[in-house]
């Protein structure tokens, strides 16, 4: 798959990064992107007040693809239909201070893909729904600019915003 881009956080910039690899945790993340004409499937997330791809981490001895079917299901409700077709890695480093690491390398590996028409009931997980994520339809536009407003004048942003916008711009540029 084709590297997009690395991505450092402010708090675990390159040089932080060589230096406590011991500290560092590898996550590996699948992220779906479908697309009806200019219209992009997408999860809102109220907390955070942003638009990002369905998907998530994938679990220990799943494929990728595996887990991106699997996360589209429980986010969105969809039945992936057709090709799941390899659109490009987005690979990270931020802060993760959890069961004892200190930073992230979070290597999100993005697919295009068919899903059928009707969204079916979703599987949130509690931190999800405490988050108030919903899957919606959205204007790729408008969930770009939205992302910029939300990333210029939001104090509740999340750290994942970057990866979406930076995202959903090259989705635009390739892909419509």
């Amino acid at each position: 798959m084709r590297h997009l881009t690395t991505s450092y956080h402010p708090e675990t910039p390159l040089d932080f990064i060589n230096h406590n690899p011991s500290t560092m945790l590898t996550r590996l993340a699948a992220r779906a992107i479908v697309l009806r004409g200019n219209q992009i499937l997408m999860l809102y997330t109220k907390r955070y007040h942003d638009y990002s791809l369905p998907g998530g981490g994938v679990d220990d001895g799943e494929h990728i693809e595996q887990g991106l079917i699997r996360e589209l299901l429980e986010e969105t409700g969809a039945q992936v239909i057709g090709d799941v077709i390899p659109f490009g890695l987005y690979q990270e480093y931020r802060p993760w201070r959890r069961d004892g690491f200190e930073s992230v390398n979070m290597l999100s590996y993005c697919y295009v893909c068919n899903i059928a028409d009707e969204l079916g009931e979703t599987q949130f997980e509690a931190h999800e729904i405490n988050n108030g994520m919903v899957p919606v339809w959205m204007d790729i536009d408008a969930a770009v600019q939205h992302n910029l407003d939300t990333m210029a004048n939001s104090n509740k942003k999340g750290l994942s915003i970057e990866r979406e916008t930076f995202l959903l711009k090259l989705i635009k540029q390739e892909l419509l």
